[in-house]
Formats: structure tokens, C-alpha cells, sequence
């Protein structure tokens, strides 16, 4: 690929060649072979909407156990954040005292 291009471009596969089962003479047999060529492209179809469907559920899942994950972090920080300002309010508490204690 050059070194400016920004993406791969992936070209659609091509199609088998079908190869007709019946003589073309026969009446109905074009449509017999295109009707079956509709029927084997619906079930590739199914086949892949049941795959995307499956990925789906696999990405449901890993952004809910992520969601999981932050929620958890958010109560460590929360947690946290309190007692940041315990720490802080003590701080000021005994830097107070330290100022009456060298006034005297």
C-alpha cells in the first residue's frame, strides 16, 4: 500500500461461476436455476446476520462488564474523594492548632 493511502480497500468476492443444472432448452430452467441460486444466496445471508447477531451479543457483553468495571472505579474514586477531604478539613484542624500553639 503507499505510504499516503489511508485504507485497504477490500473488493467484493466474485461470484462463483453457476453452472446451470438443466439445459437452458427446457422451459423453466433458468428460472429452476436462478430460484435455486436465490435459495443458496438467502441461506449464505441468514448465515451471516446470524454471525453479525452473534458478535453483537459478544459486544453487549464486553461493554456491559466494562460499564461494571467503571461503575466500581467510580465508587473507588468517590471513596477516595472523601477521604481526600477528611484529610483536608484534619489538615486544617491541626494547622490551626499549630498556630494557637506557637501564639502562645
Amino acid at each position: 500500500m503507499p505510504p499516503h493511502a489511508s485504507a485497504d480497500i477490500i473488493p467484493f468476492p466474485r461470484r462463483a461461476a453457476v453452472v446451470p443444472r438443466t439445459s437452458a432448452s427446457e422451459p423453466g430452467a433458468r428460472l429452476d436455476d436462478a430460484l435455486a441460486a436465490l435459495n443458496a444466496a438467502l441461506a449464505r445471508q441468514r448465515d451471516a446476520v446470524a454471525s453479525w447477531r452473534g458478535v453483537l451479543a459478544n459486544l453487549n457483553a464486553s461493554v456491559s462488564a466494562l460499564s461494571g468495571t467503571m461503575r466500581g472505579y467510580q465508587g473507588n474514586l468517590d471513596t477516595l474523594a472523601a477521604d481526600i477531604a477528611a484529610l483536608k478539613a484534619d489538615t486544617a484542624r491541626l494547622e490551626q492548632w499549630a498556630d494557637k500553639a506557637t501564639a502562645r
